[in-house]
């Protein structure tokens, strides 16, 4: 057999196994969006394909590989691990896992001290949530329009958008949504009955909507005067995504809770956490097995978050997301400047970038024009008018200039298309 064979027999087979076991609904989107092959490895900035194809990775997981893919320092750390204890015993004390625990106290923000980890950003958004309830002994939470925490039944509540929601329902009671970046909505929401109240510090599947200068100082101030807790959901935003370690440190806020993960792994391991000050962490004094996760906090993705805390020190990624990220929203408004009938507008910070359209179908054509220019992108989740650029926070300058050399000839294949 060919390798020309052997490529297309893994392409189809795969193509029907998602079709016939997975995911049908996917396997059509991917189609449409010029994505007609499957990845086979990747390095770096790129993902190469079963037909010998390397796209640029702007989308990056979302969020998932701000140290690149298959990082050797952390793929190395976790292959040390591997060979010593990949799992835990769940009884005597691991001191990857104690480790991990005193660096994440190093690295957040303020007062932030204790940290429970597992496997996903819906998993840490719903311990934090438990936590806010327990510690407050209230039971709402208010959340914003348009936000995302995951898809587990305690963080969908908190999301807002329907179309996620609507088929799940009744979703937990107690969840109000105010527009985000609306102090004064927030403070009108907020009451004596409020546990909490979740935000991200950039709405990023919301379509990459930074808020207004002072709005967590805002929400620090509301939820103090109510005695609820400030949650800030940095799963996506944090580990120097924005330019800074956490997006909160922008404006210097400290939340009582913050959720972490994606980019915690490193890349490699799937790994999230919530963590919080000493006062709310005293509800599992009482009893510590009030809330446990049987793979969270394993020795292997610890191993594996140590390494990464390393490398965005080491690699300089607060600064390169600062440099690489100005680079790329100019490039990409100057590109867009003579197509403002599609574009609406380009906005972000540090590199979590959104180029938002004036209709979503629009952007789903780009999508499918950058695949071709060997780009990959997509739309945010919660906003189908925005395409994201979230890419490697090693990303070269060279490299930044071919997305934007892509984008703009994406721009004009779809303004012909539209013309025709």
């Amino acid at each position: 057999m060919n390798a020309r064979k052997a490529d297309d027999d893994v392409v189809g087979t795969t193509f029907e196994r998602y079709e016939r076991y997975l995911n049908p609904g996917m396997a059509q989107i991917v189609k449409f969006m010029g994505f007609e092959t499957v990845e086979v490895g990747s390095e770096g900035c790129y993902v190469q394909t079963a037909d010998g194809k390397r796209y640029l990775d702007c989308l990056g997981g979302p969020g998932v590989f701000s140290m690149g893919h298959s990082p050797p320092t952390i793929i190395e750390a976790v292959h040390r691990q591997l060979e010593r204890m990949p799992l835990s015993s769940h009884l005597l004390l691991n001191p990857v896992t104690a480790e991990l625990a005193e660096r994440m106290a190093e690295v957040t923000p303020g007062d932030l001290q204790y940290s429970f980890f597992c496997n996903s950003g819906a998993e840490a958004v719903e311990g934090a949530l438990k936590a806010a309830r327990a510690y407050t002994r209230r039971t709402e939470i208010v959340s914003t329009v348009g936000g995302f925490h995951g898809k587990t039944y305690g963080a969908l509540s908190a999301s807002g958008r329907d179309v996620y929601r609507e088929p799940f329902k009744p979703l937990l009671p107690g969840f109000t949504h105010v527009p985000y970046g609306d102090a004064e909505a927030l403070r009108g929401a907020v009451t004596s009955e409020t546990a909490a109240v979740i935000l991200e510090p950039i709405q990023a599947e919301g379509g990459v909507r930074v808020p207004p200068s002072g709005y967590l100082t805002a929400a620090r101030e509301v939820c103090d005067e109510a005695g609820a807790l400030l949650i800030l959901d940095e799963v996506q935003t944090g580990l120097a995504r924005t330019g800074r370690m956490w997006g909160c440190d922008w404006e210097g806020v400290v939340p009582d809770i913050m959720t972490s993960g994606k980019a915690l792994g490193g890349g490699v391991m799937p790994l999230a956490a919530f963590t919080a000050t000493p006062e709310v962490w005293g509800i599992f004094e009482e009893n510590p097995y009030v809330h446990t996760s049987t793979f969270g906090g394993n020795p292997l993705a610890c191993a594996a978050a140590l390494a990464a805390l390393d490398a965005v020190e080491e690699l300089g990624l607060c600064e390169a997301a600062n440099e690489r990220g100005k680079q790329l929203i100019d490039g990409l408004r100057h590109a867009a400047a003579d197509d403002g009938e599609m574009v609406a507008e380009i906005r972000g910070r540090g590199l979590l970038i959104g180029a938002e359209f004036t209709d979503p179908d629009i952007a789903g054509l780009v999508i499918a024009t950058l695949s071709a220019h060997d780009i990959l992108a997509a739309y945010t989740l919660n906003n189908p008018s925005v395409i994201r650029f979230e890419p490697p926070l090693i990303i070269t300058g060279d490299q930044v200039n071919q997305v934007v050399e892509a984008f703009a000839k994406a721009l004009a294949s779809t303004a012909a298309m539209l013309t025709q």
